[in-house]
């Protein structure tokens, strides 16, 4: 299933977005857009899909979504329910925030928690009980307190002592991040040859290096084991043939991504997912369901 495009209007005059909805809403469903979302649900609980995660959600939920994240929240209500004030939304650009910045070096503090946003970032309830009643203010405040409340907001974030990264580690993986030429060769050779096999002795030689170096470059730059790795790179790509090729079936896919039984495949999915490749493609199809409902 693949995201649609939010286009995001930013008024003009206005720095970012701020707005609030209710449930049926046309932007409930699989959608990604440039800027940064900060995101609350004031009402209802349900399931929310931010890039590779599913989770459960209820009132408080409060999540920073980065660029071209996809992402989704579905309410648990009966299909002939009307929720007034589901959630509180601020959108802004990546060009903005920035400059904004750049303009005021002290705001260099927001920087952590705008790259965790990437993978997107959820935060502890005594956060979102911080921030309820300046985002209930933001979305009507007009002029110069317009600005303070924004601040006010993402400072409160930037301070949070719990905030829970949701994407799995390597979902969307930039191997260019690494600074071992040996070991940026190995990774490219890997998201090249992802659903082959290969051995840990044919990557040592591309990189240049002995086998046993290379097993504790890898581990070094990489935080895990190969084998560990090359698991979630495939269990992503998984996710990715789950969520957008139907015709496939489970078996069909656990083969096509490189896994020799779909025992292990399940095994790994699981233990990855917190659940079985069965059970997350019912969540989609639910999710499906439930935007053509809406």
């Amino acid at each position: 299933m693949n995201p649609d495009l939010e286009v995001v209007h930013i008024g003009e005059g206005q720095s970012f977005k701020a707005w609030a909805h209710g449930y049926p809403f046309h932007t409930v469903r699989w959608h990604f857009h440039p800027e940064y979302e900060i995101h609350q649900v004031v009402t209802t609980n349900g399931r929310y899909f931010v890039g590779d995660f599913i989770g459960e959600f209820e009132p408080g939920n409060l999540v920073l979504t980065g660029p071209n994240l996809p992402h989704n929240w579905i309410s648990d209500v009966p299909p002939d329910m009307i929720i007034p004030l589901r959630g509180r939304v601020v959108q802004f650009s990546e060009s903005f925030i920035g400059d904004v910045k750049n303009l005021f070096p002290e705001l260099g503090q927001l920087a952590p928690v705008l790259e965790l946003s990437r993978s997107g970032a959820l935060f502890s309830k005594t956060t979102s009980d911080k921030v309820a009643p300046m985002l209930a203010e933001l979305v009507d405040a007009q002029g110069v307190r317009r600005i303070e409340l924004f601040i006010s907001v993402l400072g409160a974030m930037s301070r949070c002592a719990q905030i829970q990264s949701l994407t799995s580690a390597r979902y969307l993986p930039d191997p260019s991040g690494f600074m071992s030429e040996g070991i940026n060769e190995a990774l490219a050779y890997i998201n090249s040859h992802l659903t082959e096999h290969f051995s840990e002795t044919e990557l040592a030689a591309i990189s240049g290096c002995t086998a046993s170096y290379f097993s504790r470059s890898f581990r070094r730059h990489t935080g895990m084991a190969l084998v560990q790795y090359v698991n979630r790179l495939r269990i992503n790509l998984a996710c990715q043939l789950l969520m957008n090729n139907n015709e496939l079936s489970i078996t069909d896919i656990c083969f096509e991504i490189g896994f020799s039984n779909i025992s292990n495949f399940n095994r790994q999915f699981l233990a990855l997912k917190g659940m079985s490749p069965s059970r997350f493609r019912s969540f989609l199809n639910e999710n499906i369901k439930a935007e053509q409902a809406a």
